[in-house]
């Protein structure tokens, strides 16, 4: 009978004897039979039973439910199983880590959706290449996450602060310039003037650098230059910055383009700038983050490899 008292008699703590007996339950557990342990661990099933048996009373809980066909995990027997999984497969992954100095594993990364589009996925296949052992998992959004609470390595955000709490790094400046395509640009004569902008559509990121950035961007750019106020011209707004230019791609509009995002769309011609150095450098930067108590080899390694793709 495993009585509170009994419970309470047992030492508090698992000891080194236990261990041995706890791979045995991890055994039986997984295949839910005594004689497949047993043909596991080169062991006879009495043996075995007499081991779950002898742990049951020095921890004081029942492990399994026996019947004469078959056994059963209990309740308590599912939750120290879970459990004891779950440390196996923490220990499991630190003797990797070790062995293959803290450069395995998984690394999740987080994101803003245009970034990773854009730029980021199609380069990571060379950071997989050099380091195969690392596990990526790669998110995305736009808003700030807390490190603490979903599992997050690494964060690349496009803002003009960087947070005081978290180790912060700039890896990345970025330009604006309008781009369509040439067809586009010749059918509203874009090239002969900047005030015929007044009759197309402009294309942006609503949440350039904030929730309710709107036209912040062509803003930005038009005070730049000299131009007119935008404000009053026949936009399109995405929460996206690479959503504005497939709709440029499109014959939508002329979109405000980030020049990371745009440099390959330019070399191949598909989009066009029709109104050439009137690039303006932002304010925002690119930059990765990370917990301030994060010294991962992992993290370190995925940070120079940024920096060294970004230069």
């Amino acid at each position: 009978m495993y009585t509170k008292e009994n419970l309470f008699s047992q030492q508090s703590r698992i000891n080194s004897f236990q261990l041995a007996k706890l791979h045995t339950f991890e055994v039986v557990a997984r295949h839910c039979s005594f004689s497949l342990a047993a043909e596991e661990l080169s062991l006879t099933p009495s043996a075995i039973s007499h081991r779950i048996n002898k742990l049951e009373h020095e921890i004081g809980v029942r492990l399994f439910t026996r019947t004469h066909r078959k056994i059963t995990l209990t309740e308590q027997g599912e939750r120290i199983y879970q459990s004891l999984q779950r440390t196996l497969n923490d220990l499991n992954q630190e003797i990797l880590d070790v062995k293959s100095g803290d450069i395995s594993g998984p690394l999740t990364i987080y994101t803003r959706p245009s970034f990773a589009q854009c730029w980021l996925v199609p380069r990571i296949h060379l950071f997989k290449e050099n380091y195969p052992s690392i596990d990526l998992k790669l998110l995305t959004g736009n808003e700030k996450i807390n490190f603490q609470g979903y599992g997050i390595d690494v964060a690349i955000y496009f803002d003009d602060h960087m947070p005081e709490k978290l180790f912060c790094k700039e890896i990345l400046s970025e330009t604006i310039i309008p781009v369509c395509t040439r067809e586009y640009a010749d059918k509203h004569q874009l090239n002969a003037a900047k005030e015929n902008l007044r009759h197309v559509t402009l294309l942006h990121d609503n949440q350039a650098w904030g929730y309710d950035s709107n036209q912040d961007e062509w803003n930005s750019w038009a005070q730049a230059n000299h131009i007119a106020d935008v404000s009053g011209i026949s936009s399109i707004g995405f929460d996206r910055s690479d959503l504005a230019l497939v709709a440029a791609l499109n014959n939508a509009g002329v979109a405000m383009g980030r020049y990371s995002q745009i440099k390959d769309r330019l070399s191949s011609g598909e989009l066009v700038t029709p109104f050439p150095d009137t690039q303006v450098l932002c304010k925002q930067k690119y930059y990765v983050a990370t917990s301030a108590d994060n010294h991962s080899p992992k993290v370190k390694l995925f940070i120079e490899w940024l920096e060294a793709q970004a230069s």
